[in-house]
């Protein structure tokens, strides 16, 4: 017999839902109302589609009135006046930041810049009808998980659901709630913020069941795109070696695959430099140009999250922070032989946690089936349960947590919980680790 832990209510229409693309130079942030119309972006000036907010903080010798984004990045250069640029690294590194003859919490300025940013909502809705919360960053490890948690835990949002994915997997979300034809082969995001040049190749393997989405992901630190400040000439001539470079890259990506759409972000294609890799990229493709992508599919991952779609339900991404295989149990349920779900794959390793409770009688065994997506032959892991005495008692009862380590570990604890008077609980504790 099991017992799930209880998770939150379910959401009611017209709760709003937020992604938030947390970025070290920029950030963006969209919503959607959950039940209704479509992923919105949250713009910094009414009527416009300007959608960045400089991730930039800023204040006044000798006090504590902080402004944000573009107000932040005007008054940083007048005198008396304390910038700070880089909060998203800065709370990473967890270093103190000297100002003004005080000290502040990386973390907290991170906090707070997301709260005044926040405000841009107000038109939209209040903090407390915000239902759940994406945050999506350019990578995700251990440590910015750890910092993401930390503040949005000081957001003040009365909902539990807040999430953290790659800009990554918010393009795999983004592009499940795009027309199949976009995506139906393959599809090239290229991401330029006018220093470095990130491409997403996504593929779908429809022979398999749910049918398996990968991205392939590389970074170029030499395509770099001229500043404004330089001669025309000098540009015209960085511009055409961009394209060169560019057309190369775009040419290996597409070589010997059917790729349906492309999609150009970022500032650094603002400039349209990039005429001969365009010409080659509108061959037999829908090509788009945009810098909303990726807070978009934060929003679209909550929508999956929440209510998974038919496409969702027959797709699943298996990325680097994702698990990638089915973690499951064969139990009885009523006296009949039932397999039950533990652990899912595609999900983000560091968001897993399943918690539950079962009984077990004489035999104190756990037989876990491992089940990976990528053809590889089902495994049985065992775990026995040593050193619990139940005298006369027919069944004990335990509690089961299950989490990850990393992405290929997975870390069971498992819990005595008694039954009954005639075997009361032991508080006896079993761990094993198990890789996947």
């Amino acid at each position: 017999m099991f017992l799930e832990k209880k998770e939150e209510g379910k959401l009611h229409n017209g709760s709003v839902l937020v992604g938030y693309d947390l970025g070290e130079r920029y950030s963006q942030i969209s919503y959607c109302v959950y039940g209704q119309g479509d992923v919105e972006m949250v713009s910094t000036v009414v009527g416009t589609r300007q959608y960045n907010i400089p991730t930039v903080l800023c204040k006044p010798k000798g006090t504590h009135q902080w402004c944000y984004g573009k107000d932040a990045v005007k008054h940083g250069e007048e005198e008396d006046m304390f910038p700070v640029e880089g909060l998203l690294s800065l709370a990473k590194k967890g270093e103190t930041v000297e100002l003004d003859g005080e000290t502040y919490d990386p973390v907290a300025l991170l906090t707070l810049f997301i709260k005044r940013s926040m405000t841009l909502l107000n038109l939209v809705t209040t903090l407390d009808n915000i239902g759940a919360m994406m945050f999506t960053v350019d990578e995700l490890d251990d440590r910015l998980v750890e910092v993401l948690a930390q503040a949005a835990a000081n957001l003040g949002l009365k909902t539990s659901r807040i999430y953290f994915q790659s800009h990554t997997e918010s393009f795999y979300f983004f592009m499940l709630h795009q027309p199949p034809e976009l995506w139906g082969y393959q599809a090239i995001a290229c991401e330029h913020d006018g220093l470095r040049l990130k491409t997403y190749r996504m593929e779908c393997n429809k022979r398999t069941t749910p049918i398996v989405v990968l991205i392939e992901e590389q970074l170029y630190e030499t395509l770099v795109i001229p500043a404004d400040s330089e001669e025309e000439a000098v540009r015209q001539d960085a511009y055409r070696l961009a394209d060169e470079r560019f057309l190369g890259i775009l040419r290996k990506m597409c070589e010997g695959r059917i790729v349906s759409s492309a999609y150009l972000l970022g500032d650094g294609f603002r400039a349209e430099w990039e005429e001969q890799s365009l010409q080659f990229l509108c061959h037999n493709r829908r090509v788009f140009r945009g810098n909303n992508l990726f807070s978009r599919g934060a929003c679209f991952g909550l929508l999956e999250k929440l209510n998974p779609s038919e496409e969702g339900q027959k797709h699943v991404f298996l990325g680097r922070d994702k698990l990638k295989a089915n973690i499951g149990m064969n139990v009885l349920r009523q006296g009949r032989e039932s397999y039950f779900a533990l652990l899912d794959a595609g999900e983000n390793w560091y968001e897993i946690r399943k918690e539950c409770e079962f009984l077990l009688g004489r035999e104190k065994k756990l037989e876990f089936v491992i089940t990976p997506l990528d053809g590889k032959n089902k495994e049985i892991r065992e775990m026995t349960l040593q050193g619990k005495d139940t005298g006369t008692a027919p069944y004990t009862r335990y509690r089961l947590e299950a989490s990850m380590r990393a992405a290929d570990i997975v870390r069971v604890r498992v819990t005595d919980l008694g039954f009954g008077e005639f075997n009361p609980a032991s508080g006896q504790v079993w761990e094993k680790e198990m890789p996947v």
